[in-house]
């Protein structure tokens, strides 16, 4: 694992969805970080045993989906789609308060969230039922380097529905809707729809921020999605979502002491719910790849499978048969 010295750690992502004619729905990420988080690809099959490495009362739960997503340092799962094509993304909110541990309440390490959310949900709508009766609370792990991480996440299903769910002073608060199609970083994400008003109110096609700040990518990721060609075609659709999220990626090398909301992006992925095809994207190589969920080798009850990214070959392709089982790796550990 990387150590992180002289600043909190930085998850500064974009995350849009497009939704075209005849089911076309695409939701692409970047993913901004200050450090490699050495991200490997898994295949999990549906009836994998997890358990949510809180310290005290941690929740447990069986998987009813098989799911094929991204993880940091083989301990956390950032992104991912399932069988049903619903898809997670975690992103950075600086400002995120999960409230004081109440222990007679089951924990989930935040490093498992999305994963909770791909094996037991098959749409948005299931999702936001569920997760407003909180039936477990956030507990936070320690990142490398001794810091607690801060984070909101998105979720989007085949049908073009979003949900956002952030937890603000202890406090869980759900977006819930088609429109809610685009999500940064700070501030909170009422705030960052009232930004996106203000500029649709002055900006136009004549003016669009162009920083790297999470409230200027909000604005060109909703723009630019404004823009896109509605297609039934998906490798046109793939392909203006990769236009957009390349236009929302982070330069190396860009960083701002004290603003943990800003880093240069490190990879991108797309996600094709109607196909189910997973693409990916390293900044370091020069080939996008991806994984046909059809092709995967993940049977009910069957063992774990992994792709190497970080230290692996360049793939370029289709991958879904490049995987190999592995152990089911845990997620970081809650400290308190």
């Amino acid at each position: 694992m990387a150590t992180l010295t002289g600043a909190p750690p930085s998850l500064a992502c974009s995350r849009i969805t497009y939704t075209g004619p005849d089911h076309m729905i695409v939701t692409g990420r970047s993913m901004d970080w200050m450090v490699p988080v050495h991200t490997n690809l898994w295949a999990f099959p549906a009836g994998t045993a997890r358990d949510g490495a809180a310290v005290d009362h941690s929740l447990t739960w069986t998987s009813k989906y098989s799911s094929v997503i991204a993880a940091a340092y083989d301990a956390a799962t950032t992104d991912g789609i399932n069988e049903k094509g619903l898809v997670a993304n975690l992103l950075y909110l600086g400002t995120a308060d999960y409230g004081v541990r109440n222990k007679a309440q089951p924990g989930l390490s935040i490093a498992g969230w999305a994963q909770y959310v791909l094996d037991n949900f098959a749409t948005v709508d299931e999702a936001v039922n569920a997760l407003r009766a909180e039936p477990f609370q956030l507990v936070l792990p320690e990142l490398p380097g001794g810091f607690k991480p801060a984070l909101h996440l998105a979720i989007s299903d085949a049908t073009g529905d979003s949900a956002i769910f952030e937890y603000l002073s202890g406090k869980l608060v759900i977006h819930h809707g088609h429109q809610y199609a685009v999500m940064t970083n700070e501030p909170s994400y009422d705030q960052q729809l009232a930004l996106n008003t203000y500029w649709q109110e002055i900006g136009g096609t004549a003016m669009l921020p162009g920083t790297e700040r999470p409230a200027d990518r909000f604005v060109r990721a909703s723009y630019y999605l404004g823009e896109a060609p509605k297609t039934a075609d998906p490798v046109l659709s793939v392909a203006a979502m990769f236009s957009i999220v390349r236009n929302v990626s982070v330069p190396m090398g860009a960083q701002r002491p004290g603003a943990p909301n800003v880093a240069p992006t490190l990879w991108r992925t797309v996600a094709d719910h109607k196909n189910r095809i997973y693409y990916f994207e390293a900044t370091t190589s020069p080939n996008v790849f991806w994984v046909s969920f059809d092709k995967v080798d993940i049977k009910p009850g069957g063992p774990a499978m992994r792709l190497p990214v970080d230290d692996g070959p360049v793939w370029a392709g289709d991958v879904a048969g490049s995987f190999k089982a592995a152990d089911v790796f845990r997620f970081l550990p809650a400290k308190s």
